[in-house]
């Protein structure tokens, strides 16, 4: 009789498993996608070719001084316009078999086999998207969507958005300047920060940005400029023995506009946005969709089809704005 050879001790004892779901050790934060899931930056539409973005793209110029008899300009001025952005299709699919499910089942599975599955495929959907909102629109053969690099380009004078190309219409211009150091790491940082945060406001009061998003090297650097106002407090309730020596990293604003990192971001490039002008557009019944479940005929499978169709569109690039090459 052949020796199996497993060993007494896994002949005899269960393994014991530790905690419930699976540990996620993929990944990121996806910063980036869930401030434009969540922070007003989402537009739904119901259908359409293209997602159209109506703009005002020139003053009325027969607005003038007048002698007393001179004739007013009658001139028909046009000053409407649309910027037209094309969706695009991310999709992906989650596959099980028949037998994967079954060998799960009731108490032989540790967790919910197929649920836990299905969360992967969203998460990797939800990693897909993060990267490409980071993105300049050339993935995959020009198939991803376009992304903040597009939009929100570091050569602002150039490249065609929504079908309008900025080298021919200035009004088209996102606001960029270099972050590049002068001496000593970042310490360009703040001024350049202040610069676009004006540059893409109306006289520095309204239409601010809302939020910027930067890599972690960045960010911190930022945080690190900010040590002389750093205050060190004792929490009875939580730190009974100490202070707290740093921000959370949700108290670091700039002027009253909400930062973050990602680490799927352009390192050393920090980009200030805002929800009224920066819209990630979708198809009504197409953000994130799940299918049901098909049975293949000729196969003991089962596939989720996960898809979403979406553009990230912009009705008014100025008020955008980047920091490049931070260092």
């Amino acid at each position: 009789m052949a020796d199996p050879n497993i060993g007494e001790i896994a002949a005899s004892v269960w393994d014991k498993k530790i905690g419930g779901k699976p540990s996620d050790n993929i990944f990121n934060s996806r910063a980036l996608f869930y401030l434009l899931n969540e922070g007003g930056f989402k537009e739904s539409a119901d259908g359409g070719k293209t997602f159209e973005f109506t703009l005002n793209f020139a003053e009325n110029s027969t607005f003038k001084s007048y002698g007393e008899f001179d004739v007013l300009d009658t001139s028909r001025v046009n000053v409407f316009d649309a910027a037209q952005f094309v969706p695009k299709t991310h999709a992906g699919t989650v596959v099980y078999s028949e037998f994967e499910q079954i060998r799960a089942q009731a108490a032989s599975g540790k967790f919910d086999y197929i649920a836990e599955k299905l969360n992967v495929g969203k998460d990797s959907h939800i990693a897909n998207l993060n990267r490409t909102l980071f993105g300049d629109g050339t993935g995959n053969g020009g198939l991803d969507m376009d992304g903040l690099q597009k939009v929100i380009a570091t050569t602002a004078t150039t490249g065609t958005v929504g079908g309008i190309n900025a080298a021919t219409f200035s009004f088209w211009r996102n606001q960029q300047t270099s972050g590049v150091k002068s001496s000593t790491a970042f310490d360009n940082l703040r001024s350049t920060m202040r610069s676009i945060f004006n540059l893409c406001s109306r006289g520095g009061v309204t239409d601010t940005p809302k939020g910027w998003v930067t890599d972690r090297t960045t960010f911190e650097g930022y945080e690190s400029l900010l040590v002389a106002n750093e205050r060190y407090i004792k929490n009875d309730s939580k730190s009974p023995r100490g202070g707290d020596a740093g921000f959370a990293n949700d108290a670091l604003l700039f002027k009253g506009a909400a930062g973050l990192y990602d680490e799927d971001a352009v390192a050393g490039n920090l980009y200030f946005l805002n929800n009224d002008y920066l819209k990630l557009t979708y198809y009504k019944g197409a953000w994130m969709k799940m299918f049901p479940k098909v049975d293949p005929a000729n196969q003991l499978a089962n596939v989720h089809k996960v898809m979403t169709i979406a553009q990230l569109c912009s009705s008014q690039r100025r008020r955008l704005g980047v920091v490049t090459g931070i260092t």
